[in-house]
């Protein structure tokens, strides 16, 4: 297709969970039961990372911080983020599952891709732990990546490309420029532009505007459109190539990358924001 032999997708806010709905939620619980209140919008700031990275994050926000003095007396300590995330992979898991319908348009969107002989893989800020149940029930509802890398899959996770790289070597595609990356996050951005591929960055169903999809159609176009430009913003100073609302338009965006190949560009000189 063009020149392109593979796209990588992410999973929560890209392909399933319309929203990134399941892992704020997850992270907004295990706080709350340690007497810590935290917002959505701070679930949601370092979302891409491994989830105890995204723990580590959030434990270290000044607010956060007080809040867990001001509850236990104390910083929050190593100790805490170990036990905070032992609580986590049960939550996430159960979150996950409750919202793993597959977001409109994914499977006609993968199954064209394999029709026009491009491989399907993905990369994730779950545990093996959460994806694995989690892609039994996608693949019945047509999602079903040839290769799947987990944040603790590896000794490092987003934004580093090592994910990326483990897709390649599995996958067996080369080079990283005949790859498109697709995500909803700026770290999962990063990961792909750290490995040298096309990053496709995504807007309204994803982490950046944080709503369901019957949430989001009760809102006007005015407010869609700031929403939209809103979760864009972090997703282009990652370094995204193109950012589009959902998978649904993700065959324009591919499209223009085959073009961008074709015409000899390559993704470090190729940025959509950048020409």
């Amino acid at each position: 297709m063009g020149g392109i032999k593979a796209v990588i997708f992410d999973w929560s806010g890209t392909v399933v969970d319309f929203g990134s709905r399941a892992p704020v939620e997850a992270f907004i619980e295990i706080f709350a039961d340690r007497g810590v209140m935290i917002r959505d919008d701070e679930a949601r700031g370092p979302m891409g990372l491994g989830k105890r990275h995204h723990i580590e994050v959030l434990a270290r926000l000044p607010r956060i911080a007080a809040a867990w003095r001001h509850v236990h007396g104390q910083d929050i300590m190593a100790g805490d983020i170990d036990r905070l995330h032992g609580i986590l992979e049960k939550r996430i898991k159960d979150t996950a599952l409750r919202r793993s319908a597959l977001i409109p348009g994914t499977a006609d969107v993968v199954g064209d891709l394999r029709r026009r002989g491009v491989r399907i893989g993905s990369t994730t800020g779950y545990p093996r732990s959460v994806l694995t149940p989690l892609a039994r029930l996608a693949e019945t509802q047509g999602f079903a990546p040839e290769v799947t890398v987990c944040s603790d899959d590896l000794a490092a996770g987003r934004p580093t490309p090592l994910m990326m790289y483990r897709c390649f070597i599995d996958l067996a595609v080369w080079p990283a420029s005949a790859v498109v990356k697709v995500d909803d996050t700026a770290p999962g951005i990063a990961e792909a532009v750290a490995a040298g591929s096309w990053a496709v960055g995504v807007t309204l169903s994803g982490n950046g505007v944080g709503l369901d999809e019957n949430d989001l159609a009760r809102l006007d176009a005015s407010e869609i459109g700031r929403l939209r430009t809103r979760a864009a913003a972090p997703l282009h100073e990652a370094g995204a190539h193109h950012v589009i609302d959902t998978v649904v338009d993700l065959p324009r965006a591919i499209d223009d990358i085959a073009g961008s190949l074709a015409a000899g560009h390559m993704p470090h000189d190729d940025r959509e924001n950048g020409r």
